[in-house]
């Protein structure tokens, strides 16, 4: 697949879309804010990556012990924990964790096994309160700082100090009303592992926002097939071509930070460099009306000496304003409009954009490395002064059903997950029979699959 055409390695490096730039869509709104206004890319080779690394049970028992044990996850929101002795359990693979808010308000993660026989002490996938952690098996129970409080006829376990049967704790940290997990006793702090991310998010607010929808779906496909899909927007053209009149797909900008954090930036209000003839400002600002579900192209134009990106950016303001009471004209036309995706190692997807309050969620489904579990969270704003309402109950999805069965996600919302979802199947079945057994990617617009790739090799000890 590589070609023998010599090409300068300069112009290799830099390779970019011949059409405006992010950059130059910024500084034309007027607003630019600081940690927007500059680009993070750097070239980071052009090798194929090989199929086997999906397809393989040993790399993925790889995965299993010297990555997913030693890397920052998140588990919950804090909303699924809010009082003492809620709890709630995550898994990952064949490792699950209990996540536990204890009786001084602190939150606690613990190996969800009884250090009796082993059982689990709650059963996957469950959340709710409970006084103690007691094993449904024979009942030896502990309290919510993981201390042995009760052993059922002790007498015959005259060899065991209760002292030092405390559960096993995993490493716990919060940022942005999410609750993270580390399985790594020696793991660097959360605010370490996750770079630039909390300085660049500090007008999401995403701590004060609620779950309003969450979405399981299971997938036929290894999980790096199912996050990789949300990397890039070069599958726009192809994928979904009715979001090509008012998105700048294949001139999104791309940047990598340290190791764990990378980030995708699409502009939106601008139509894709891929359509060829003129569009005005009310045409994108109609098309952006219509992806949006409100439907108000004809009551709404756009004035004189403005553009269509500045007028939706308010909007989404207004809007903000009108149903939830929250003032957030402080948002740069950016912050409000455009995709801001922040992906963090190895499979947490957070998007800043007042317009698309949403974080991904992937990882294997069970123990399985030929399936995953794919999950959206819709993430709104807490009215002020207002009870934050309860996380949404997780709907989940098998493989055949279709998001148009959520009925608070649009229709548009919905279409294009169906979209990207249908994808991941036939990329796995194809890589199974594929006779290169490798993927050529993108230098530029798929360099943060290449990313992720030479991190798993740091975590695996593998050469890059």
């Amino acid at each position: 697949m590589h070609s023998d055409k010599r090409i300068p390695l300069a112009e290799i490096e830099v390779a970019r879309c011949p059409s405006v730039s992010v950059q130059d869509i910024l500084k034309n709104d007027g607003d630019q804010p600081p940690e927007m206004a500059n680009e993070h890319y750097r070239f980071l080779g052009n090798e194929d990556i090989p199929f086997e690394r999906y397809t393989s049970r040993r790399f993925y028992e790889m995965e299993m012990e010297n990555l997913w044990c030693k890397t920052w996850q998140w588990a919950c929101r804090e909303d699924h924990i809010p009082s003492p002795g809620d709890y709630y359990v995550y898994d990952i693979g064949r490792y699950s964790i209990l996540v536990v808010r204890n009786q001084h308000g602190e939150v606690k993660g613990y190996i969800n096994s009884c250090l009796h026989r082993g059982t689990k002490l709650k059963p996957s996938g469950s959340e709710g309160t409970t006084a103690e952690l007691r094993c449904p098996f024979h009942g030896w129970s502990w309290d919510l700082d993981g201390s042995l409080q009760r052993l059922p006829c002790e007498w015959d376990f005259q060899y065991v100090e209760k002292n030092k049967c405390q559960l096993p704790q995993v490493s716990v940290g919060c940022w942005g009303g999410f609750v993270f997990i580390n399985l790594d006793p020696n793991a660097i702090p959360l605010s370490d592992y996750l770079e630039v991310l909390p300085e660049h998010a500090h007008n999401a607010g995403l701590e004060d926002r609620y779950v309003s929808v969450h979405v399981e779906k299971e997938l036929p496909c290894n999980w790096k097939i199912a996050s990789e899909a949300f990397l890039e927007s070069y599958h726009v053209l192809e994928t979904h071509p009715q979001m090509m009149p008012s998105n700048g797909d294949i001139n999104s900008q791309y940047d990598v930070f340290g190791d764990h954090v990378n980030r995708v930036y699409v502009a939106n209000g601008i139509k894709s460099p891929n359509i060829t003839e003129e569009v005005t400002e009310q045409q994108l600002f109609d098309a952006m009306l219509v992806g949006d579900g409100s439907g108000d192209g004809e009551r709404m134009q756009v004035p004189p000496g403005m553009t269509a990106r500045q007028v939706m950016a308010n909007h989404f303001r207004q809007i903000i304003k009108n149903e939830y009471g929250i003032d957030s004209s402080r948002l740069s036309t950016t912050e409000a409009l455009d995709t801001i995706g922040y992906f963090v190692f190895p499979n947490g997807h957070f998007f800043l954009g007042l317009a698309f309050p949403i974080a991904y969620r992937v990882r294997p489904l069970g123990d399985d490395h030929n399936r995953s579990l794919f999950e959206v969270l819709v993430l709104r704003p807490t009215k002020p002064d207002e009870e934050r309402p309860e996380p949404a109950v997780p709907l989940r999805l098998g493989v055949e059903d279709s998001y148009s069965l959520v009925e608070d996600l649009s229709a548009q919302v919905a279409d294009i997950l169906d979209q990207d979802t249908n994808n991941m199947r036939y990329q796995h079945e194809g890589m199974l029979t594929s006779r290169k057994g490798a993927a050529s990617l993108a230098t530029y617009q798929e360099v943060r699959i290449r990313h992720i790739h030479q991190i798993i090799d740091k975590y695996l000890n593998l050469p890059s």
